[in-house]
This record gives C-alpha cells, structure tokens and sequence, in this order.
C-alpha cells in the first residue's frame, strides 16, 4: 500500500509538469552550462573535445538511454542479490 502511493506520487510529479507548462523546452544540463558560460565568458575555448560524438540526437539519445537502462539494471541486480543474500542466510540459521 505504501509503495503504492510513492507510485502515485511520482507518476503526478512526472505528468503535472508536462500537463501545466506548456510551450517549455525541457533541455539538458549541458545546454544549461554551456549557456551559462557564454554568459560568463564569451571567449571561452574548451580545453578538451569529444573523442567521438554521434552523428545525430537520436544516437545521442539513444545511447544516453542504454546507459541509463544498463545502470538500473546493475542496480536492481545488486539491490537484488544483497535481499536474497540476506534472506537465504538468515533461513539457514
């Protein structure tokens, strides 16, 4: 019951905003920050570049996404395997 309703919860903080505000971009920090430094200092050179960037946003996007599944995959496993672990020792004695 209790998850549940943090369930509910996240689910309206996740479609109020987009319900409520209309005509936002909802841009990334690095648009933010880059932003912000052109502000600060329009002559900025950055001292490093990208080894390798994807040929289009959908790539980006697409790639972003994949790491972002494989990371709450490896966190769900570990999360997982640590309350079986504890479950299965704690029946053994």
């Amino acid at each position: 019951m209790r998850n549940g309703v943090l369930f509910l919860f996240v689910i309206l903080l996740t479609i109020i905003p987009l319900i409520f505000i209309e005509n936002a971009e909802f841009g990334g920090a690095d648009g933010q920050a880059e932003e912000a430094i052109t502000e600060v200092a329009p002559d900025y050179e950055p001292w490093f570049h990208a080894i390798w960037e994807p040929p289009s946003g959908e790539i980006e996007s697409l790639l972003f996404s994949l790491q972002a599944a494989l990371g709450a995959i490896i966190i769900g496993y570990v999360i997982g395997y640590g309350k079986a672990r504890k479950k299965y020792s704690s029946a053994k004695e």
